[in-house]
């Protein structure tokens, strides 16, 4: 009984307070200021995450993403680009490389994670572009809104009165004026009049948010290009050395990447062959001396029964068929024939050797897999201008022949190539086999100059170092052949991407530089005078749309002069139009 008396009490004390607020209305009930949220479920859920997903935060969240994502890509060699590179990095860190090439860090733009970033990026950018695009469209066939009734309410409003003789008739004919003026501007006209008064609402700046969407449909247009031009694109390495032959088939490359739409007929069918590599350095005592002034690999290409020559250079391309030929590196192949005690050939061939310094000092490897009691490793050093420090090892002086000098060391034993263990030509797996000269043994490394010959150890045989020196030649310049690191590579959605860039490119400056404003004018007749207002309007910051009201307004005032419609006030209107009673003057 005491509980619904109270409750009694509570209503009538809520009851007076409403009746004695003035802000409450009569029928206020106090509810429950508590909020429940309603349970979104699966399907509302999945409705969330979409539109989180194309907002356009969000894409621009994945574009930056994916530009941090591409950054261990230019950091670690690639296997798609420099193979060789992905090699020596593994040689130079064997205990972090496993950690490195688990997480895709030597396969960036191949990674699933990459991967994911790029879809997700697509996919944001049309859901975010296509409900864009209708909306604009809409926007495109709208007409431009109606004049407000109170012009002075806008920040940028400009009011001027001018004489007439018939002021509804003049008023019109204003507008009529201010139409013209405004369509000749640029700007979409559309006119509202009144009883009362004539007026004409322009816009412009659609071009804005068109250059908004270009950029974005082109982006969406590089993402669609990369992906699926990346499947149809192949890039291929070859090292090649003078006098060399490259056929342009699967089985005369080094190493190969292709995309997944590559069958293995799709390769153009040619072959080039190295006629020379030119270098030229700077000679000695000058300033830079020692350094590179240019390459040029000289070659011969065959295709399609046809024969040319051609030149690559570095950034400079060799277009063959479809393929682009670039130069990525270069270096000495000493050319070394090994006999065997027999005195029959089991191995010649011209080596190369990869630069480990400016100076070209260059590590080279040879394997004798047959023709010998055992396997036969030969790990070489090449100096082309020899020096030597007090401690009597050597080095090179000068990046050019001059006095070209190799040595060698010998292994023999287990090369490891018949495990079926892949195996890189440049280097040599000394796990399973002996040295038998160079350092911690008892005999020296082999000396060799070029045309000279040396025992190998145990009496096994003899190593030549060739003199491939033209007939006729007086010193040693081009004692020992030279060798191209070649890249190949076919990618037909170039043109696609960089046709779409541009397009980005105008498209963010349509959407920068462009202003997006509304534009009124009004006339109203009062007795033998006609009240013209000017006002403006601009979507986000604008600067110059004050300067812009400014020049509507005296050009529209010189329109009405030179056609008789209206005068000017003798007094109190300046040359700016703006009367001098404006409190903001």
């Amino acid at each position: 009984m005491s509980s619904s008396r109270s409750d009694q009490i509570e209503q009538n004390d809520q009851k007076d307070s409403v009746e004695t607020d003035p802000l409450r209305p009569s029928d206020h009930i106090d509810g429950d200021d508590t909020i429940t949220q309603p349970k979104l479920g699966l399907v509302g859920w999945l409705r969330w995450g979409w539109r989180q997903l194309t907002s356009m935060r969000t894409a621009l969240i994945l574009l930056l993403v994916l530009a941090i994502a591409a950054i261990p890509g230019s950091i670690f060699p690639q296997r798609m680009a420099d193979p060789n590179g992905v090699t020596q990095w593994q040689r130079d860190n064997p205990d972090l490389f496993p950690v490195l090439d688990a997480l895709k860090m030597f396969d960036v733009y191949l990674s699933p994670w990459f991967s994911a970033i790029y879809l997700l990026l697509f996919t944001s950018l049309v859901g975010c572009v296509i409900p864009r695009i209708k909306h604009h469209a809409k926007a495109l066939r709208a007409r431009p809104p109606r004049t407000p009734a109170r012009l002075q309410r806008l920040a940028d409003h400009r009011e001027v009165e001018r004489q007439a003789t018939d002021a509804a008739a003049d008023a019109a004919a204003s507008i009529d004026i201010a139409q013209k003026q405004l369509k000749a501007l640029g700007y979409r006209v559309e006119r509202y009049d009144d009883k009362r008064s004539f007026s004409v609402s322009a816009e412009r700046g659609y071009w804005r948010e068109s250059g908004n969407l270009v950029f974005h449909i082109a982006l969406v247009g590089v993402l669609i290009t990369v992906g699926v031009g990346g499947g149809f694109a192949y890039t291929g390495q070859r090292v090649l050395v003078e006098g060399g032959t490259f056929a342009n088939t699967l089985l005369d490359y080094d190493s190969m990447n292709r995309g997944r739409f590559v069958g293995d007929g799709a390769l153009a069918p040619y072959s080039m062959t190295l006629d020379s590599f030119d270098v030229t350095y700077q000679p000695f005592g000058e300033a830079g001396s020692g350094q590179a002034g240019d390459f040029s690999a000289n070659m011969t290409v065959k295709e399609n029964g046809k024969e040319r020559t051609g030149s690559v250079k570095v950034n400079e391309p060799l277009a063959i068929a479809d393929d682009e030929v670039f130069l990525l590196g270069n270096g000495y192949a000493p050319t070394i024939t090994v006999r065997n005690a027999a005195g029959d050939v089991v191995f010649t061939d011209s080596v190369p050797f990869l630069p480990q310094d400016a100076n070209m000092t260059s590590l080279g490897v040879v394997k004798v897999t047959d023709g010998m009691p055992e396997q036969l490793g030969l790990l070489g050093f090449f100096y082309p201008t020899t020096g030597v420090l007090d401690t009597g090892a050597f080095f090179s002086a000068y990046p050019d022949l001059t006095n070209p000098t190799l040595t060698l060391d010998v292994y023999k034993g287990d090369l490891g190539i018949n495990k079926g263990d892949p195996k890189s030509v440049y280097v040599l797996d000394t796990t399973d086999l002996t040295k038998l000269t160079g350092r911690d043994t008892d005999t020296e490394s082999l000396e060799l100059t070029p045309g000279q010959t040396a025992d190998l150890p145990n009496g096994m045989g003899t190593v030549t170092f060739e003199d491939e020196s033209p007939a006729g030649a007086t010193d040693l310049s081009h004692a020992v052949k030279r060798f191209a690191s070649l890249q190949i590579h076919r990618d037909e959605s170039g043109v696609f991407v960089l046709t779409f860039a541009l397009l980005a490119l105008g498209g963010l400056m349509l959407a920068l530089f462009v202003p997006r404003r509304r534009i009124w004018v009004k006339a109203t007749a009062s007795g033998d005078s006609v009240a013209l207002e000017y006002a403006g309007l601009a979507r986000g910051e604008d600067p110059t749309l004050a300067a812009a009201v400014d020049d509507i307004v005296k050009g529209h005032a010189r329109l009405l002069d030179d056609a008789g419609v209206t005068e000017s006030p003798s007094s109190g209107i300046p040359s700016s139009g703006i009367p001098s009673s404006d409190p903001r003057k």
